[in-house]
């Protein structure tokens, strides 16, 4: 059995390399090639009888117990705590009111554009809104720096990113169990669950992040520094979502924020090279994702679901628009505010990856539209990578 799992890691890890030489001989982006390759190498499993081990049913677990933990942590230990409280209050109100209209738009105009009460309910629709209303801007970052745009524009892309990961996962789980019917609250019911859930991870991600930062201060090794961050990035989430029942995303979230902010003044002597390494640990989980997309996709799907991929185009681009608006108005009057030409980045660069990616791939089959919410998904993500991708390097040329 674990020679079995062994071959099919490396196997996985073997098509994410092939992506990365095409990516590099073919200056594709990285997330496209792995997407180009999972493709490729899905449709040449079946001939070769090969097994991938992937399963609808440890899909979930894998992508919440492994995966997430180190995105999120990689991207909250990547923020700079300065810039971030800059910009502390517009990157609130985008990943929380933002998340919010964002969701709510999706899901109306997926809902009434598909128009299938039976086939489709409103549970589905939601679902749909909170999966796209988490945004990935690791190209558009990498872009900001190529073309040395200012760190604020950058902070906001990452801070806002991370902030409306967590919300999106949070609600994202709540609207699942929903569906699954294991819960049949009401709204007001369901709004104190959620201050629940999103509280009590804040809460454990604090606490583990001062006993890391503690125990990372007494040893004063950086070995021991790095096992220490993947011990809190597992162990927080681990601790939050199984034993808790409150969010391990929000926990994993300010465990990273606080250790960081708690060592800052030492970093470079417990732990030299941490950016770097989480560096390469979220881009070897984010290549795994895109590669696990390209495997599950079929040309059937595009045959099929173009329609329902459209329109969740639509409505994705639109939710996006509104939420950036709304939040730029209101945050206006009260902070640093946010320039018409930035704006503009924000909802051209929203663009949907990693997270969108992995929540969609952890959606039980049980659920009689869960075809369905993975074609739009995928359709909105390879939107964001073909065109929104490719495109918004003009606009970061001219407003940035």
């Amino acid at each position: 059995m674990v020679a079995a799992l062994t071959g099919q890691v490396l196997a996985l890890a073997g098509v994410a390399v092939a992506a990365l030489l095409v990516s590099r001989l073919t200056r594709l982006e990285l997330t496209l090639s792995c997407v180009l390759c999972g493709f490729i190498a899905g449709q040449g499993i079946v001939w070769l009888g090969f097994d991938t081990g992937i399963r609808a049913h440890n899909l979930e677990e894998i992508v919440f117990y492994v995966i997430l933990p180190v995105l999120i942590f990689e991207a909250s230990w990547h923020i700079k705590p300065a810039l971030l409280r800059r910009w502390l209050l517009p990157v609130l109100s985008l990943a929380t009111l933002g998340v919010v209209i964002s969701c709510t738009v999706t899901a109306a105009l997926v809902y009434y554009g598909i128009g299938h009460p039976q086939g489709f309910p409103w549970a589905a629709a939601l679902i749909a809104g909170a999966i796209l209303a988490a945004t990935d801007p690791v190209s558009v970052v990498n872009q900001l720096s190529a073309m040395r745009a200012p760190e604020d524009i950058k902070t906001l892309f990452e801070g806002e990113s991370l902030f409306n990961d967590a919300t999106a996962v949070v609600l994202f789980s709540l609207f699942l169990s929903l569906a699954m019917g294991n819960t049949d609250a009401g709204a007001g019911e369901f709004l104190l669950q959620f201050t629940l859930v999103f509280v009590g991870g804040v809460i454990t991600g604090v606490i583990a992040g001062l006993l890391a930062a503690a125990v990372v201060l007494l040893l004063k090794s950086p070995p021991a520094t790095a096992f220490l961050q993947l011990f809190t990035a597992f162990g927080s989430f681990y601790l939050a979502e199984h034993l808790l029942h409150v969010s391990g995303i929000m926990a994993v979230m300010f465990a990273a924020l606080v250790l960081r902010g708690a060592l800052s003044e030492v970093e470079e002597q417990v732990a030299p090279g941490t950016v770097f390494t989480w560096e390469w640990l979220g881009e070897v989980f984010t290549s795994l994702l895109f590669v696990l997309m390209g495997l599950v996709i079929t040309l059937g799907m595009f045959r099929d679901m173009w329609l329902a991929m459209l329109i969740a185009i639509g409505a994705a681009l639109l939710a996006r628009a509104g939420a950036v608006l709304v939040c730029s108005l209101l945050t206006r009057p009260l902070t640093h505010h946010i320039k018409a030409g930035w704006q503009l980045l924000l909802f051209w660069g929203g663009l949907r990856g990693a997270i969108a990616v992995a929540l969609v791939l952890a959606l039980p089959i049980e659920l009689d539209y869960w075809y369905t919410l993975q074609s739009m998904v995928f359709g909105v993500v390879l939107f964001s990578l073909l065109v929104q991708g490719t495109t918004n390097g003009k606009l970061i040329q001219r407003f940035a």
